[in-house]
């Protein structure tokens, strides 16, 4: 039978995770299989990795999975998977792409209502035949028809961080398969920092330009010479690249994947620095490359300084073994200090999150010691701050009382219930937590759909050269002192610079939503200078 290329072996791979959820298998198991079902989206032809034995180096696969896309790439299929499909049609397989709908509703969509496919879906949803079904409801009936849009645009996204890895492994991929190219760039929607990304591209250099091999991974082969036309042809977006097209046209340019041209003659296209420097622009990072005013600005000489990897100093708002994370608090704290940070800010669950074992006033107690006994050994080279993300209850209270609260260095308030109430209900819910004068950040305010919905606002950093920045939040993002945070980390200068600094934020998202996050940094934190 012939060979199965990555995107058959990874769809194979997340059928078998799907099909084995539904049967109700171990649900860790079936995340490790949809784990590596992404690894393998974003690789070149497998022959030469399973040749090598090289399938347990790709990220989520380990010995079992190695064995299993050995079996899928060889033969097109599984003895169990084979054996999974005999319990429903394939078509039931589409509902798994509806964000959100989980293999327990799906299996009864199909039990109950014999949908067997997005279409039968959407036609019972607008006949009104889920709602009155016990355990699906008016509720998943509404949410239904709304993701059902979001399934159309047949896109294939992954979060940023998972991206990060695909990308790098797929860099050191090309290389060893072509020892010929001098060089490797990643290019696409990742390079911009983009939360979610769905074009997996690279730009490799050679003797000579060989075009665009395009599987799931797009890699495009050109010369030195055409390098930097290609990289930012590669990079995107495409908004930016028409914008920048036409500014080119009218200042008498031409500018296509081949370079700039001013008629026959070839201006500038070895790097991308040079395109820029001959149409009088300032350099614009990749990061602000989404068709909004990054143009103007550059022909201003006035774009954003982007904050860099080096401008962080800490870590806030991460979980321990104390509630839902993977890791003890001496293992966080030492993995942050390795990388170079100043201080780590470990922010549990709390008590009202006991589906994530969020911690007792016991629990509490327990970890302050433990803080306080490591930041100790650290002899002031470096801290851990003591947080807890404290659930913003529906009244806009936090769930615990302010003499407890005190007992923290910050205080994340983050919503994780009663997401459903009415606009003005759940806005005045957050201005009363913000109102608190124990909180110190507001935690994933607008939630965390990325690749379910609209995202109005991203916490996360990129792993890779900088931290995500666009243009429009660099405009609108106003400073008291010399402290920010959205959430997911703090820029500043060293722990006292933020024990003094006070910051309101308004952020303007790519969705043209605003927000409001807050980082206040009490008197309570100025302790921090002497150690105690």
């Amino acid at each position: 039978m012939a060979k199965s290329d990555p995107r058959t072996v990874a769809s194979l791979l997340r059928e078998y995770a799907q099909r084995a959820s539904m049967r109700g298998d171990n649900p860790y198991r079936t995340k490790a299989y949809l784990r590596a079902a992404d690894s393998l989206t974003a690789l070149q032809p497998l022959d030469r990795i399973i040749a090598a034995g090289a399938l347990t180096k790709i990220p989520g696969i380990g010995d079992a999975i190695a064995d299993i896309v050995t079996k899928l790439y060889q033969t097109g299929t599984h003895p169990s998977l084979e054996k999974l499909r005999e319990d429903v049609p394939a078509g039931v397989m589409e509902l798994f792409a509806i964000p959100g709908l989980r293999p327990d509703k799906i299996l009864k969509l199909h039990q109950a209502l014999g949908v067997n496919s997005l279409a039968e879906l959407e036609a019972a949803a607008r006949e009104d035949r889920i709602r009155p079904v016990k355990g699906l409801g008016a509720a998943l009936q509404t949410k239904l028809l709304k993701n059902l849009a979001i399934v159309r645009s047949g896109e294939t996204q992954l979060h940023l961080h998972k991206a990060a890895a695909l990308l790098e492994h797929a860099v050191i991929s090309v290389k060893q398969q072509h020892p010929e190219f001098s060089r490797v760039e990643i290019a696409g929607d990742f390079r911009r920092g983009c939360e979610v990304v769905s074009d997996f591209a690279l730009v490799a250099e050679a003797r000579k330009s060989t075009g665009i091999e395009d599987t799931t991974l797009r890699l495009v082969v050109t010369d030195r010479k055409h390098f930097g036309a290609s990289l930012l042809e590669a990079t995107g977006s495409a908004d930016h690249l028409e914008q920048l097209k036409t500014f080119a046209a009218d200042k008498g340019f031409t500018l296509n994947a081949d370079g700039l041209h001013r008629g026959r003659k070839l201006i500038a296209s070895a790097t991308e620095e040079e395109i820029y420097q001959a149409l009088d622009l300032q350099f614009i990072e990749p990061e602000l490359r989404e068709g909004r005013d990054e143009i103007e600005r550059a022909a201003k000489q006035k774009l954003p300084v982007l904050i860099r990897d080096e401008d962080l100093h800490g870590i806030l708002h991460s979980h321990t073994t104390a509630s839902d994370g993977t890791e003890t608090l001496e293992a966080m704290a030492e993995a942050t200090r390795k990388r170079g940070f100043e201080y780590y800010g470990v922010a549990d669950h709390s008590q009202s999150a006991h589906y994530a074992g969020g911690l007792s006033l016991q629990q509490i107690a327990e970890q302050h010691r433990e803080a306080d006994r490591l930041n100790k050994a650290y002899n002031g080279k470096f801290r851990i701050l003591k947080g807890i993300e404290a659930d913003i209850l529906a009244d806009g209270s936090l769930d615990y009382p302010n003499h407890i609260l005190e007992h923290f260095d910050f205080v994340v308030a983050s919503v994780h219930s009663r997401f459903k109430l009415p606009k003005k209900e759940q806005t005045e819910r957050i201005i009363e937590a913000i109102g608190n004068p124990r909180t110190t950040i507001i935690g994933h305010m607008t939630g965390r759909q990325l690749c379910g919905g609209p995202v109005m606002i991203s916490t996360s950093t990129k792993s890779s050269k900088r931290v995500r920045n666009t243009a429009s939040l660099s405009k609108s993002t106003h400073i008291l002192g010399d402290s920010t945070s959205t959430g997911a980390g703090i820029k500043r200068h060293s722990i006292r610079a933020a024990s003094s600094a006070s910051i309101r934020t308004l952020i303007r998202s790519a969705s043209s939503t605003t927000c409001i996050g807050v980082s206040r940094w009490r008197a309570r934190a100025v302790s921090l200078r002497s150690g105690s």
